[in-house]
Parts: C-alpha cells; structure tokens; sequence
C-alpha cells in the first residue's frame, strides 16, 4: 500500500492511495471523488490487463471526467424533474441534465467532491464524505464512506485444478447513515473495458435480468415494469453488446435492469450477494463477474464518450470506450411508490455492497 499526492483543491491534498493484492492486481483510488483511477489484473497466461478508464491529472477529473470511476450520489442517476415529496414535502433538486432533470447529485454530486482518507491498510482504504442538511436541498445531514478492498477469491474451478490461479476481487462497500429523512441511491461508476481495445462491442455481456424500467427520451422511467424477451434488452443469455436496429442503425443502452436475484451466496456478515452480470472479452481471455446487494443494473455501453484528452498511457477515449455497470436503486425511484424505496431515515443504515471478480474466460 502506497500514499502519493496526486493534486490539491485549494489547501487540500488530494491523495492517491495504491494497493495490491496476492494476485499480483494493483488499484489507485484517489480522494477526489473517491474515484477508482486505474485497475489492473492479471491475464490469463501472464501479463496483466488494465480493466477501467482513468484519467492521468486532477484537472483532467474536474474538467472532462464523466464519472470515472467515482461515487455518484447523493441520488446517483436520475431523478425526473429533480423533484420529489417526502413525507409531505416537496423538494426541488438543481437541474443539470438538459435544464430539465437532476443526474447523479444535481452537477457537484459526491463524485466532484473531496473525500477524506479515513484509513488505509495493505490491500484496502476507506473514504469518508459529510454531506450537509441541504446540500443540493437535499434534507438531512448524510455521512458517507467508501471502503476498497482489493482481494483473492479461489479460481472456479479450484476443486478439480488445485494449481489455478486465485481470482481478483475489487470489493466496494458503501454505507450512509442520516440525522433528518432524506433519500439515498449512491452507485459505483466505473467505466470497463476488459481488453484494451478502441471500443467494447464485441465484449460479451450476460445480465441476470428477466426485466427493466422503460424510458422517455430524457432517459426518465415512465413506472412501467416490462420484460426484455424478444428486446434488444434481452442479454439473459450472453452475447455481444453490439446490437443493429432493423434499419441497420446501431442501437445503444443507458438503461435499468431490475435483477432477479436468484443466483445467491450464503450472507456473510448480514450482507447477501447476488450475482448480476457477467462481462468477457474473447481478445483477452477475462471475464468479470458483478456480485451485488442492489435490486437494479443500470447498464450504460458509453456511446457519447469522445474525451478531448487523452486517458491512462495516453490513450484516447471516444464512442464506446468503455462500459458501465452501475449496481443501484432504479431511477426516479422517489417518483414511483411501487419502486423500492430509496428513503433513509435516522437510526437506520444505508449499505451496499459489489464485488467485481476478474478471472479467466469459462
């Protein structure tokens, strides 16, 4: 584990914290944002991948990030109108989506913030943010942390080939507690790309979701429930990202997924695991598999990337870069009852918890 100063916010220092695991995979997380920078693996066969996108400065963050590898909150996604009644009152929220709707936190959510370096060990670091009582006129003072943990898990198929090689595991843990009711959706937003190519469409994407949440054309759920069979949604089965409309268009996604949840690990520590998704790259041999608590995806294939700087190792980052798989509440969740309920009162503690395992293709 290793400490650097990676830029300053007027008097703050803005840290990168390095850490590392058995296998030999090694993450940055840097306090702005508490943003995941990089994330390398190894491969199959040797070598290593690195598997997110990053950005080389702090002032490339704050100018042309969007959302690498941060937190988004404190409602990350969208919220229609940015308004939403709770308990009778009604809350206007900042309109940064178009003027017309509020997206993850309203312009300086969590993901543009500092966060305070609250602990460090080898292989994992917690972060730590206050979000005051009216911030973004959201109600209730919130306190939030961020826990990496940077892990092994035994290979697939470690029974029958006791020599394969361990897994690499990034654990995110988020947890929030509040004085005053307020809502809570926060999300981890990497963008993933398991090869290193220009863009990720020929990846394979398997989502454990029989439903999704459809849209308007501002990307606001209408409250329906609606099943993805005979879709462009369908990714039940894997198969490529890349997907043509009739009339040979590409089509694109930013899209909810409501998970089916039953792919489910024993709870550890009063937390259930659920497998979501499952990502693979035939050029590299990898897989990812997705494990969370969350009830929805949202599943964004990054088709407005066109970065006019340049990313990790100087490579640049345009249509489809990189993927996000975002374990989350459905948006507008405050503005659909039947939805799950993204409410949080006093006494009670917001947690969530993902894993992202990186192994060799099945």
């Amino acid at each position: 584990m290793q400490i650097r100063e990676f830029g300053r916010t007027g008097d703050e220092t803005i840290a990168e914290i390095e850490l590392g695991n058995a296998a030999g995979a090694v993450a940055k997380i840097i306090t702005h944002g508490a943003v995941l920078r990089d994330l390398v693996v190894p491969k199959p066969g040797g070598g290593t991948q690195r598997v997110v996108l990053g950005l080389e400065t702090l002032e490339d963050y704050r100018n042309h990030s969007p959302h690498f590898g941060a937190i988004a909150g404190r409602y990350a996604n969208r919220i229609g109108q940015g308004r939403f009644l709770l308990d009778g009152r009604a809350y206007q929220l900042p309109l940064n989506q178009e003027n017309r709707h509020s997206l993850h936190g309203g312009g300086h959510g969590f993901g543009k913030r500092a966060w305070t370096l609250l602990h460090a060990e080898p292989g994992a670091a917690t972060l730590g943010l206050v979000s005051p009582d009216g911030d973004a006129n959201y109600p209730g003072t919130l306190a939030v942390t961020c826990r990496y943990l940077l892990g092994t898990l035994p290979a697939i198929d470690a029974a029958q080939n006791p020599e394969a090689p361990p897994r690499s595991v990034l654990r995110v843990e988020l947890s929030a507690f509040t004085d005053a009711p307020t809502i809570v959706n926060l999300c981890h937003h990497s963008y993933f790309n398991l090869d290193g190519g220009p863009d990720i469409l020929d990846h394979d994407l398997m989502l454990r979701a029989p439903m999704m949440t459809p849209v308007d054309s501002d990307l606001i759920p209408d409250g329906a429930i609606a099943p993805v069979a005979g879709t462009p949604f369908d990714f039940r089965r894997p198969r490529p990202i890349r997907h043509l409309d009739e009339d040979g268009t590409r089509f694109w996604y930013d899209h909810n997924f409501v998970l089916r949840r039953e792919k489910r690990e024993p709870p550890l520590h009063g937390v259930e695991l659920a497998h979501a998704a499952t990502l693979a790259s035939a050029r590299s041999g990898l897989t990812m598999e997705v494990w969370t608590t969350e009830p929805c995806l949202q599943f964004y294939d990054g088709f407005k990337l066109n970065l006019p700087v340049s990313g990790l190792d100087g490579t640049h980052y345009g249509p489809n870069a990189g993927l996000c798989l975002e374990p989350q509440h459905a948006p507008d969740s405050p503005n659909h009852a039947h939805f799950p309920t993204t409410v949080l009162r006093p006494g009670e503690l917001y947690r969530q918890v993902t894993e992202f395992r990186f192994g060799p293709a099945a």
